[in-house]
């Protein structure tokens, strides 16, 4: 099953003419309790999937970057745009999100395909897609290797595999296929050497219990759920051999944009002498950005903090700040783990 994909046949065709294509989608709203497909033939409607979150993690937004310039030009061909209409439908894509730097990565590798025309964007579209399941095999096996390394295939501490902690999702649903964080977590699962997965809640929207939790229960792991605000103490008391986390940018530097409650975690690995694991592909490495304070937080709506499931949970005229992402500095992060290399921030390495 893929998270995201460009389908050719989904949607009819008119009569004597080829049926179009359509980017295919999981609605990770309706996660766990129904696997549900949308089938998006619309820019305006693939940007509206990307803000409210039907599809989110950065690998899954850079594919969704890549697919919405095709569906771009497909609308533009039949609906007849001018190259500014297409150009601004374009745009909208890359402005979805902005915190994420594989979105605007998937849209520029794209759109800079479109003056040679339709195949040709549809070509590049689709090696995106196949390369993110490339790269999140090549990067799961890396981190595996990595963990056995920094936690002692062999140690004593762990005699029945690793315990690892996690926060958010960054599993096969944040990414066409397999996953970056949970994709290393995956691989040491099959290589019988996971004992535990501790999975954030991830407050506001639970993207952890929602999802990363299904993902675990569909891999057969043993997990557990826990409130945001319990993983550092965890971490605390011995329960963690290590953290592993995705990220939605990278600066040069090495410091990591991810999910809103990382930092926290990547504190208390740091006091406790844990390693803590970035697990990401290349692409979002941003050497443009040269630091996390460059980094734009995307700020969204309260009502997210104040209501659940369509219920007030605060009183009225309550009012609440809600970044979706912090930044662990570089010298937080044991490792970055890529497709392609590992990177040891702590030490003094740069990424960019």
């Amino acid at each position: 099953m893929r998270t995201i994909d460009w389908v050719v046949g989904a949607v009819g065709g008119a009569d004597g003419q080829p049926s179009p294509g359509a980017v295919v989608i999981v609605d990770q709203t309706a996660l766990p309790h129904e696997v549900r497909h949308l089938t998006l033939t619309d820019v305006d409607d693939l940007v509206g999937a990307v803000r409210r979150l039907a599809v989110r993690g950065a690998p899954a937004l850079g594919a969704a970057g890549a697919v919405g310039v095709l569906l771009a030009v497909q609308q533009a061909r039949d609906e007849g745009w001018d190259d500014a209409t297409l150009h601004d439908a374009v745009a909208r894509v890359r402005a979805a999100r902005p915190t994420a730097v594989n979105l605007a990565w998937g849209v520029d590798r794209v759109a800079a395909r479109l003056p040679d025309g339709l195949a040709a964007v549809e070509a590049e579209a689709r090696a995106v897609l196949a390369e993110d399941v490339t790269a999140n095999r090549a990067m799961a096996e890396r981190g595996a290797d990595l963990l056995d390394a920094l936690c002692g295939r062999d140690d004593q501490a762990t005699p029945s595999g690793l315990r690892v902690h996690t926060h958010c999702n960054a599993g096969a649903l944040a990414c066409v296929e397999v996953g970056t964080a949970l994709g290393v977590v995956r691989a040491v699962h099959s290589r019988g050497r996971l004992a535990r997965v501790y999975a954030d809640e991830t407050r506001p929207l639970l993207q952890g219990a929602r999802l990363t939790a299904w993902e675990l229960a569909e891999m057969g792991a043993d997990y557990r759920v826990v409130v945001d605000g319990a993983g550092p103490s965890l971490i605390a008391r011995g329960l963690v051999d290590a953290v592993v986390v995705g990220a939605d940018r990278i600066a040069a530097n090495g410091d990591v944009a991810n999910k809103i409650g990382t930092y926290p975690l990547a504190l208390a690995a740091a006091r406790a002498g844990v390693p803590f694991v970035v697990a990401a592909p290349e692409s979002t490495v941003d050497p443009a950005t040269p630091d996390g304070g460059s980094i734009e937080i995307e700020d969204r709506d309260p009502d997210e903090v104040l209501t659940f499931a369509g219920h007030a949970v605060a009183p009225p005229g309550a009012r609440a700040v809600n970044p979706a992402f912090d930044v662990t500095p570089a010298d937080l992060v044991t490792a970055i783990v890529t497709e392609a290399r590992v990177v040891c921030t702590a030490q003094g390495d740069r990424p960019g």
